[in-house]
């Protein structure tokens, strides 16, 4: 392990500004974020549980459409390919992209399959209760062939593709398989967020982003100490045959592994941490927006551990936007923990 040394504000500042001219095709499965608020003042006489009067709701892109919506946030240029059903929430979903900016042209709809939607009910900051619908089933072979056929026509005209996998039945070895080497053709940087179950479909990617539990399955490795640490890194990097894993820890920040270099700790800077839904869709999206626009893979993980801590410092599945990224890379310049020397 190496103490990691931060890049200057001058260059993380280049680095961002290029940000607008990346193009990146997200794969993977889409979902809306359903969020009702309210109170509670009582205990229901019918079960024990929490009444919540409720105040208002809101409405965000979930799952893959999470990172696109990150990466429009980030000021880049995105497409979203994936399945939806043909119903109320699909509409929904579809109008909440388009007003963010995202490219839809590869969002296919199965009339089989219901559009997944998370809804959570919170009260007083506090998360009561989620509500889930979804299918998980297999992605019928039609289908996949179609989205197989749009990221064929797209492949030439992107930087990157981030493939979002959440285990809703998208992605599939045949799918990856033929977009791993569609990417290696053209030489695009391919990201990857992994489901644990599906570690042996990513090897020659660029790039895995999983969180702690996901690198301990993918690896065989319990992560207690930093010498498991080390061990689970090199194991995912023998294994899959990636250039790079950027395991995130939560509150004890990431590590990056890079083949052929001494692995990196990140110190976490988040400073009050609100929810952290949706910090590893904003890692993964940061991380190959600064890639793609010319950071090395030490400084991606640098800034994409900063956008981060500003996302986790938010309620609800949020996300980060150019100038509060590049004030918090100027507020923790002189800070010793982000500078490598209090790791």
């Amino acid at each position: 392990m190496k103490n990691f040394i931060n890049i200057n504000q001058q260059q993380a500042h280049k680095i961002i500004s290029r940000f607008s001219k990346a193009k990146v095709l997200v794969i993977g499965d889409l979902m809306l974020d359903e969020f009702i608020w309210g109170t509670v003042s009582r205990i229901s006489p019918e079960a024990p549980v929490p009444v919540v009067l409720v105040n208002r709701s809101s409405f965000m892109p979930g799952g893959a459409c999470n990172v696109a919506n990150n990466i429009r946030s980030l000021g880049g240029q995105v497409n979203i390919c994936g399945v939806l059903g043909r119903d109320r929430t699909a509409d929904m979903l579809m109008d909440e992209l388009k007003l963010r900016g995202v490219n839809t042209d590869g969002v296919l709809t199965d009339e089989a399959r219901p559009t997944i939607k998370k809804t959570r009910i919170i009260a007083h900051h506090q998360q009561v209760v989620r509500v889930d619908w979804e299918a998980d089933t297999p992605v019928k072979e039609p289908v996949l062939d179609k989205i197989i056929l749009f990221i064929e026509k797209t492949i030439k005209d992107i930087d990157a593709v981030i493939i979002e996998d959440y285990g809703k039945g998208l992605i599939q070895p045949k799918l990856i398989k033929h977009t791993i080497k569609l990417a290696n053709r053209y030489k695009k940087i391919v990201a990857v967020d992994p489901k644990e179950e599906h570690f042996s479909y990513y090897k020659n990617v660029t790039v895995v982003t999983p969180n702690q539990h996901e690198a301990e399955v993918g690896s065989s490795v319990k992560i207690k100490d930093e010498p498991s640490v080390s061990l689970a890194g090199e194991k995912l990097l023998k294994k899959l045959k990636c250039r790079a894993a950027l395991i995130t820890l939560g509150e004890k920040g990431m590590a990056l592994f890079q083949e052929g270099k001494k692995y990196i700790r990140i110190p976490t800077v988040a400073r009050e941490v609100f929810d952290v839904s949706g910090a590893g869709d904003t890692v993964i999206a940061c991380f190959t927006l600064a890639n793609v626009s010319g950071a090395n893979m030490q400084e991606a993980a640098y800034i994409s551990n900063i956008a981060a801590g500003v996302v986790v410092g938010k309620l609800g599945v949020a996300t980060v936007d150019q100038k509060e990224l590049i004030a918090k890379i100027k507020s923790l310049q002189n800070n010793p923990e982000i500078s490598g020397q209090g790791v």
